[in-house]
C-alpha cells in the first residue's frame, strides 16, 4: 500500500531550516513594483503578477550569468535604510508562513552604497528588518530565528572590509560570510586575505561554488577559502563514478566510486548547500527529477537543511 501524497499545507507546517537564500533575490513582486515606482525605476512590467512571471522566466535562461542579471532590476531599490528594512522583514515573514525555523539571509553590503548608507548602515537596517519579522512572526504564533550573511562579489575588491563588517557584528546577528557571483573567470584568490582573517578569528564562511564552474572551483573554496559550507556545489559529481543502475538500486550507488575531493567533502561533512530548483534555472542540472540530490545525500554528503552556525 503506497503512501498517500503529502499536500501543499502539510509540507507548508512542517519545520524546515533554510541556509541559503539571498535577501535580494526572494522580494515579493508587489513590492518590486511598489519600491521602484518610488524611485522611478522601469520595470518589465508593473503588474505583480506579470512581475512574478517575468521573474521567474528570466532566471531560467540557462546560465548562471543570465540567472544574475535579474539583479539588475532589483538592486537600484535597496538603496536605502527603509527599504532594505522592508524586505527583510517580509522575507522573515515570508519565511515562516512557509514553516521555516531557522533561516539565513545574505546579501552584498557593497551593492547597496549608492543611496549614501555606510557598510554598518546597511547591516543596521537589514537587522531592523529581521526583528521586526521575527516580533510579527511571533505574534502570529510562528517562532523562527534568522541570521544574516554578509556577501563579497568575486569580482569585487569589497573581501576585506566586508570580513571585518561581519566580525565587527559577529555579536549583532551576522552569523556567516559568503562569497558569490560569477564564478568561471573570478578565483576566489581574490579573497585570499579576507577569508585568511575570517579562519584565523573563527568565522564562519560559505563559498559559492562548484555550479557554473567545476571541481578546481570547489577545491579552492575548501582548501584556500576555508569555506564550512559551499554554495551549490553540484559539480562534485564530476568526482564521482557512479556504478549500474537498476530498480533496486536507481542511482547507481552500490558500485560508486569517489574520488579524491568528493571523498574530501564527504569525510570533513562539508555541507553543500544544493539548490535544484535554481540549479535547473542556471543549467547546471537537466531537471529537478534528474538533480543528484538524494544520490549524494544516499552517499553521506550531509544533509543540505542540516542547521549549523554559518
Amino acid at each position: 500500500m503506497t503512501s498517500p501524497e503529502p499536500t501543499a499545507e502539510a509540507i507548508r507546517a512542517l519545520p524546515k531550516v533554510v541556509l541559503h537564500d539571498h535577501l535580494d533575490g526572494g522580494l515579493r513582486p508587489a513590492t518590486v513594483v511598489d519600491l521602484a515606482r518610488g524611485v522611478g525605476n522601469e520595470l518589465p512590467t508593473d503588474d505583480a503578477d506579470e512581475l512574478g512571471a517575468w521573474f521567474v522566466s528570466a532566471a531560467s535562461s540557462g546560465s548562471l550569468e543570465g540567472f544574475l542579471q535579474t539583479f539588475e532590476h532589483v538592486i537600484p531599490l535597496l538603496q536605502t535604510a527603509d527599504s532594505l528594512r522592508r524586505v527583510a522583514r517580509e522575507a522573515v515573514l515570508d519565511l515562516a508562513a512557509d514553516g521555516v525555523v531557522y533561516a539565513e539571509q545574505r546579501y552584498a553590503p557593497a551593492q547597496h552604497l549608492a543611496g549614501g548608507l555606510t557598510p554598518q548602515q546597511v547591516v543596521d537596517a537589514v537587522q531592523e528588518g529581521i526583528t521586526e519579522g521575527i516580533a510579527e512572526a511571533a505574534s502570529g504564533g510562528r517562532t523562527i530565528r534568522v541570521g544574516q550573511i554578509v556577501t563579497a562579489l568575486r569580482d569585487s575588491d569589497a573581501g576585506d572590509w566586508t570580513a571585518e563588517l561581519a566580525l565587527a557584528n559577529r555579536d549583532r546577528g551576522v552569523v556567516g560570510f559568503d562569497v558569490a557571483g560569477a564564478e568561471a573567470g573570478n578565483s576566489v584568490t581574490r579573497h585570499e586575505s579576507a577569508l585568511r582573517t575570517l579562519r584565523l578569528a573563527g568565522f564562519p564562511a560559505t563559498i559559492h561554488a562548484g555550479e557554473a564552474a567545476g571541481l578546481d572551483s570547489i577545491s579552492e573554496a575548501i582548501h584556500l577559502g576555508g569555506a564550512v559550507r559551499i554554495g551549490h556545489g553540484l559539480r562534485i559529481t564530476d568526482d564521482i563514478t557512479f556504478g549500474d543502475r537498476d530498480d533496486d538500486d536507481p542511482f547507481g550507488l552500490a558500485g560508486a566510486r569517489l574520488g579524491h575531493l568528493a571523498h574530501w567533502v564527504r569525510d570533513q561533512q562539508i555541507v553543500l548547500e544544493l539548490c535544484p530548483t535554481s540549479n535547473v534555472q542556471t543549467g547546471a542540472a537537466a531537471s529537478v527529477a534528474e538533480h543528484p540530490i538524494t544520490a549524494l545525500h544516499r552517499l553521506g554528503s550531509p544533509s543540505p537543511s542540516t542547521p549549523t552556525t554559518a
